[in-house]
């Protein structure tokens, strides 16, 4: 089992922090990677579209997931 690590990166000019799993963190990265973006663009713009009730580790981790079983279907 992964442990949560906290992460911090800069978006819109402030410093943000959030905690992800590696795995989790893997994969965002990977994504970043495979739409010629920075890790911290993408943040930005998981950020900048998730619901204002949920907070951005649990944005990403459904980014993630929405993500991973987009491409299960695809397969």
């Amino acid at each position: 089992m992964s442990l949560v690590r906290k992460r911090s990166v800069t978006i819109r000019g402030h410093r943000t922090s959030f905690s992800l799993e590696d795995p989790f963190y893997e994969i965002i990265t990977s994504i970043a990677q495979s739409r010629e973006m920075t890790v911290a663009g993408l943040i930005a713009d998981i950020d900048e579209g998730r619901d204002r009730n949920s907070n951005l580790s649990s944005a990403l981790r459904i980014y993630v997931l929405d993500w991973v079983m987009g491409m299960k279907t695809v397969l």
